[in-house]
């Protein structure tokens, strides 16, 4: 049953208040009652081989809602209150269907101020507690961005895809303590590597390599990481960009099993690599890597630049 329903759920399209139509909003109720029902289904569930197993999609690019709600269900988080980095115009994006289904509370933040501007002028902005920003993340700004908005101990969930500096992002937050954590890999990196890309406060990967392929961290930089913060891994998501972790008290008492990289690692398959004119030219395997051969990279175990 878990299945058969999980492949009646698309994604939309919507435009803001003034322009959705009844029609837009109706799929997305759909959608929405859907989705609830998937996240009901999860209630009963009480042992996964891998997160894998509880994937399902509504807002999500991936099957991360579903993941998303699992954990919710499972832990015991008593401040639900969720912060994401890097969502553009929040129609696709991990912590919506949480607003949404679940009322949480939330902060979200893009560098793009006409992202920002088309969320707020959504059908959905004034119906719950959500604050949007435009901020163009950084170590340095971070802790003080969320700050302002009297975000601060513990939180339920923290959500960290900038496509760049998401290593030295998470590092530098010291003013919210999340019970979930969830940060964009780049399996590109491999698994055998801690190493990340050197921090850079304005870095965008379309102008740091032409391929779009040279950002973030590898899974073993993002774990270590983890480590260093007192949290678990407990996996990733099928597409192999979403890594998972849990502060490691909260895994008490509960059928969430940390793993290590080699039994959580998910290698991406999606093709997203462009050509020096811009154009796609879906490179895939081994071939993306070879694409960056003799890039500067941060070794974060060695601390120090090498190369790829």
């Amino acid at each position: 049953m878990f299945k058969k329903i999980k492949k009646i759920i698309n994604p939309v399209t919507l435009t803001n208040v003034n322009n959705t139509s009844k029609a837009e909003v109706s799929l997305e109720n759909v959608m929405l009652q859907n989705g609830k029902m998937l996240s009901h289904l999860l209630c009963k569930k009480t042992d996964i081989n891998s997160l894998e197993d509880v994937e399902f999609k509504v807002f999500s690019q991936w099957g991360d809602d579903g993941i998303i709600q699992y954990l919710v269900n499972m832990l015991n988080i008593e401040t639900k209150v969720f912060i994401e980095f890097g969502v553009e115009d929040y129609l696709e994006s991990n912590t919506r269907f949480l607003l949404i289904n679940n009322n949480w509370s939330g902060l979200i933040m893009d560098g793009n101020d006409d992202h920002i501007y088309k969320i707020k002028n959504s059908h959905y902005y004034w119906k719950y507690d959500l604050v949007a920003k435009p901020a163009f993340i950084s170590a340095e700004n971070v802790n003080d961005l969320i700050e302002l908005e009297d975000i601060k101990g513990e939180i339920g969930l923290l959500h960290i895809d900038i496509d760049g500096n998401d290593y030295w992002v998470w590092k530098s937050i010291k003013v919210v303590n999340p019970i979930i954590v969830i940060v964009e890999y780049n399996s590109v990196f491999g698994k055998n590597r801690a190493i990340t890309v050197p921090y850079n406060p304005s870095f965008v990967r379309t102008n740091a390599h032409y391929s779009g392929l040279y950002a973030g961290a590898s899974l073993m930089a993002l774990c270590d990481l983890a480590e260093e913060k007192g949290y678990a891994f407990v996996g990733c998501n099928s597409a192999g960009n979403n890594a998972y972790f849990v502060k490691k008290e909260s895994l008490k008492n509960i059928n969430i099993k940390a793993l290590t990289l080699d039994e959580g690692f998910v290698d991406s398959k999606f093709r997203e690599s462009r050509n020096e004119q811009g154009e796609l030219n879906y490179l895939k395997g081994k071939e993306r890597i070879k694409e960056l051969q003799g890039l500067p990279i941060y070794n974060t175990r060695l601390n120090k630049i090498e190369n790829l």
